[in-house]
């Protein structure tokens, strides 16, 4: 890790509903290629967030009140989920994760793709069961 740069846990909100379990957490600072999403076998939602070229060019920092980057957090899944249908969306520093609760945990590994300065999406299926 660079200079300035500590691992953060990042604070989360969890929402419920009939269908779909969401989790939002500020990531602010990074692109959408540096966080990882991960479901785990286990029941587990992990976030994290690298930064690349943290304090680059500055010669001298004269107030450091706040941190970017290094993301970290795991916590368990009130409820079984599908990884494989989750949904993943990054803008505005905010990171989504949209996940269909399921019979059972299914583990995926899910990154982002640019869509726009700072903003990167996974489409699974917007966190929702297929139709019938």
């Amino acid at each position: 890790m660079q200079e300035h740069a500590k691992l953060q846990q990042v604070p989360v909100k969890v929402y419920r509903s009939s269908d779909r379990l969401m989790v939002a957490a500020p990531m602010p600072g990074l692109q959408p290629e540096d966080i990882l999403v991960e479901i785990t076998e286990d029941g587990h939602l992990i976030m994290q967030g690298d930064l690349r070229g943290l304090l680059k060019d500055i010669k001298e920092l004269v107030l450091d009140e706040w941190s970017v980057g290094h993301y970290y957090r795991e916590l368990p899944l009130p409820d079984t989920v599908d990884g494989t249908l989750a949904n993943v969306t990054y803008g505005n520093g905010v990171l989504v994760v949209a996940m269909p609760i399921s019979d059972r945990t299914r583990p995926a590994n899910l990154t982002l793709d640019t869509v726009g300065p700072a903003r990167g999406e996974h489409l699974g299926k917007a966190g929702h069961q297929p139709s019938q």
